[in-house]
């Protein structure tokens, strides 16, 4: 089964940006519970479908298809709730690879740092840029951020 290790991260300034250049990502949700979502995501010119099983602690399974671009543009018109949008930078920090997401929209404002990891208690060192951990925060799920805005948090 694949599945993801992921911890987040809130981002305190944009010292990440140094050497990097952001790509704009869009995604919507299909279906969103407890349980399963279902996402449709494009970047740039590429799209993928993405089913993310349910968190525990930091791991979770998780399946990723690559899709037709147009097939991801019809896709976001069944997605309940909007869109969310972001520029995402990557960054390599200390040899492991960060993904940094500056939130548009109604989460303009809100700028989240992920890292994957091989297991959970892998170590890592945390960025100048990085602040307080909010992996298993609810608040912070993209998934989330479409009913709850940061902005009127």
């Amino acid at each position: 089964m694949a599945r993801e290790i992921e911890r987040k991260f809130l981002v305190i300034n944009d010292e990440y940006k140094k050497g990097s250049t952001g790509v704009l990502y869009k995604q919507g949700y299909l279906s969103r519970n407890s349980d399963c979502t279902i996402r449709v995501r494009t970047a740039g010119d590429k799209a993928w479908l993405t089913i993310k099983g349910k968190s525990l602690g930091a791991t979770r399974s998780e399946f990723e298809y690559p899709i037709p671009y147009d097939d991801a543009l019809a896709l976001f018109s069944l997605c309940k709730g909007g869109l969310i949008e972001k520029i995402r930078y990557k960054v390599i920090y200390d040899g492991m690879l960060w993904e940094v997401d500056e939130f548009l929209g109604n989460n303009q404002g809100l700028v989240i740092a992920e890292i994957e990891l091989e297991y959970e208690d892998q170590s890592f060192k945390l960025p100048s840029w990085a602040d307080r951990e909010v992996t298993g925060d609810p608040r912070f799920y993209n998934s989330n951020l479409i009913d709850n805005p940061f902005r009127e948090s």
